[in-house]
């Protein structure tokens, strides 16, 4: 069993962003492919801190070996007050040999940086014939943060961001950061989300919200909103604009905009298509409205990236090796097993 903790996972990740877009848009293209397994993740709830849960994200990707496991992943909002991140996670890699788990990989970052990748992806396949001159974010935390490290690199740096957050000074703190990474960029923080719908034809909302709270009535035309939070936008908003998803029977599912927007309709012919088919050059179909992104976030894309640190991190030494961490065979342990010399 190889452990690979928080640090060594930031080592083999940070600065390669390029890689890790390519990663997730080849698990994207394997998803569409019929090349994986996606078993509808398991939601941890809480009777008495309904803000809270603990989500299981099993996957099997058919890559080149192929790599299977499970994200276990925590969103505990309150952490931010506690000046926690919200969200911690643990990855395990099982061997498609015998099964047994062979990694377990700290999964925040690699959370975080695939639901990233995703969006960034997503975005330079959606304004390939139009790049935006600008960038809002709504949300002023970890997600958003990755979110303009990656499109910094898959598209260009922004000229102009425009932030917003329910705290104002997360959102001055996060200007402040996003200076220190984007000095020729011009940022300001908006007074309102709807401020920073209309500022920019490229938006990225990822916030804590449980209920809708947003309309699109405010955003440019052409706009393209990445809506990773999945729970921000009115039923009505998703209905009005043309809609891309990872998968429609997962993003569809625990009162997500999406879910609500089927529940109102009986169908999902709202759904217009997938980052999958995107990637593999597949074209939006015509439409009018703005272009919502709602990625519900796929175990594949943990994998695809748990098996990449893994197998750098083995490549490099790192990690903490744990010999006897799975049962040891009784056949081993009777050769292992010193024996008393005969006199």
């Amino acid at each position: 069993m190889l452990i690979i903790g928080h640090a060594v996972v930031r080592d083999v990740l940070d600065g390669d962003e390029a890689r890790v877009i390519d990663l997730v848009r080849q698990a994207y293209l394997l998803h569409e492919q019929g090349r994986t397994s996606v078993p509808h993740s398991v939601f941890l709830r809480f009777p008495d801190a309904a803000r809270n849960r603990i989500i299981g994200l099993p996957a099997y990707l058919g890559s080149d070996p192929p790599a299977a496991g499970m994200k276990w992943i925590s969103s505990f909002p309150a952490n931010i007050e506690r000046g926690l991140d919200r969200a911690s996670a643990a990855i395990v890699l099982n061997s498609l040999e015998t099964g047994q788990p062979e990694a377990v990989i700290e999964g925040s970052v690699v959370s975080a940086r695939r639901t990233a990748a995703g969006a960034a992806l997503a975005a330079q396949l959606l304004t390939a014939e139009r790049r935006p001159d600008g960038l809002a974010l709504i949300g002023c935390g970890l997600i958003n943060e990755q979110v303009l490290r990656f499109l910094t690199v898959a598209l260009t740096p922004p000229a102009s961001l425009v932030l917003h957050d329910t705290d104002p000074r997360r959102a001055e703190a996060f200007a402040a950061r996003a200076a220190a990474l984007l000095p020729a960029t011009t940022i300001s923080v908006a007074a309102s989300a709807e401020q920073a719908l209309a500022a920019h034809r490229l938006v990225s909302i990822a916030t804590t919200a449980s209920e809708p709270h947003l309309e699109l009535t405010a955003c440019q035309p052409g706009s393209v909103v990445l809506h990773l939070s999945l729970r921000d936008l009115h039923p009505e908003a998703i209905l009005s604009a043309r809609n891309v998803v990872d998968d429609p029977d997962h993003v569809c599912r625990e009162r997500t905009s999406l879910h609500l927007a089927e529940q109102l309709t009986g169908g999902r012919d709202f759904i217009h298509t997938t980052i999958g088919r995107l990637a593999g050059g597949a074209a939006l179909p015509p439409g009018d409205g703005p272009v919502v992104v709602s990625p519900f976030g796929l175990g594949v894309l943990d994998i695809a990236l748990a098996e990449h640190v893994r197998r750098t991190a083995a490549q490099r030494g790192l990690g903490v090796r744990i010999e006897d961490f799975t049962p040891v065979p009784a056949a081993a342990v009777a050769t292992a097993r010193p024996t008393r010399e005969r006199t």
